[in-house]
């Protein structure tokens, strides 16, 4: 196996050989990956020849029926996924900007930050930048973290979920999100002044799913109150099926206080008193570390952080 130097890759690696390597990765099929690239199997078949020779490793297994990549193939395609979506990105930026425009920015934010903090700062970006393109992704905060790393996103609001993220990500700190417990205003459990712990349980919950960071703090909050984790249960990151769900029938929910506060003033749900508590955690703007933001994603996380100073004062 021959050394791979960069000078080597820089001066031979071209983007059609990324293209070939995520179209084939996504195919696993070299007919498919021919046609989808309009060009010959021998063609494609040569050119994957030609990678794997400089490389020095074979990127695709040659299996009967599919392709799928090697383990050191794995690495090959994840760097082709991002440098297409980097290019991707630039060719975006690059067509808007000839247009008069100002780019593209692409923000990701959990639940809490797209109900409190993103809407005004995006006016307030959109006012300055008319013709920037915002697009907002809402997802859980693993999943925000997944797509920073796939350099998917220019900047994430959202909360660490374990110790080792900080390594990894430079953390802003933004607001708190507090959580309660509520249910529809025609619930049961509405009619009691406090609700006992041990109550809880004989109600059907509707929860974020396994594996998410805000279960796994519920489940924390059920071990240190000393209830079981309720059994009957339906899970979603959908806050429009939460919200649908707690509506159509008598079930309980956490949910952060800002996505209820308006259905809490219209009356729609209420809020349990109850000692089983969620602590309230930071949430703010997650970077990949050591990247600074540039143009729009800059000028947007300024006015992020200068609006939460406001909202402390």
């Amino acid at each position: 196996m021959s050394d791979i130097s960069f000078s080597t890759v820089c001066n031979w690696l071209k983007f059609k050989h990324l293209v070939l390597i995520e179209t084939l990765a996504r195919t696993r099929n070299m007919h498919t990956a021919a046609q989808h690239m309009n060009l010959s199997q021998p063609a494609v078949s040569k050119m994957l020849r030609e990678i794997e020779r400089l490389l020095g490793f074979d990127v695709f297994e040659r299996l009967p029926r599919n392709m799928p990549p090697t383990a050191l193939g794995e690495h090959v395609v994840r760097y082709a996924q991002i440098a297409l979506n980097d290019a991707s990105k630039f060719v975006d930026q690059i067509s808007s900007l000839r247009e008069g425009g100002h780019g593209f920015l692409k923000v990701g934010a959990i639940f809490a930050a797209t109900a409190v903090v993103l809407p005004e700062a995006i006016v307030q970006l959109k006012a300055r930048w008319p013709l920037l393109s915002i697009e907002v992704v809402e997802q859980t905060s693993d999943h925000l973290m997944e797509m920073l790393d796939d350099k998917k996103l220019d900047l994430a609001v959202a909360r660490y979920t374990n110790e080792n993220q900080q390594q990894v990500y430079d953390f802003q700190a933004l607001a708190p999100e507090p959580f309660c417990m509520v249910v529809n205003s025609r619930h049961p459990l509405t009619e009691l002044a406090q609700t006992p712990l041990q109550e809880l349980g004989n109600w059907p919950w509707i929860l974020y799913p396994l594996g998410t960071p805000i279960r796994a703090r519920m489940e924390l909050a059920f071990a240190k109150a000393g209830i079981p984790v309720p059994k009957n249960t339906i899970d979603t990151i959908s806050m429009q099926t939460f919200l649908q769900v707690l509506q159509a029938g008598p079930m309980i929910a956490m949910l952060p206080a800002s996505m209820a506060q308006p259905h809490l003033d219209t009356g729609l749900l209420r809020v349990l008193n109850t000692p089983l508590k969620l602590a309230p955690q930071d949430y703010g703007i997650l970077t990949r570390r050591g990247e600074p933001l540039l143009g729009a994603a800059s000028e947007f996380a300024e006015i992020l952080l200068a609006n939460a100073r406001l909202a402390r004062q």
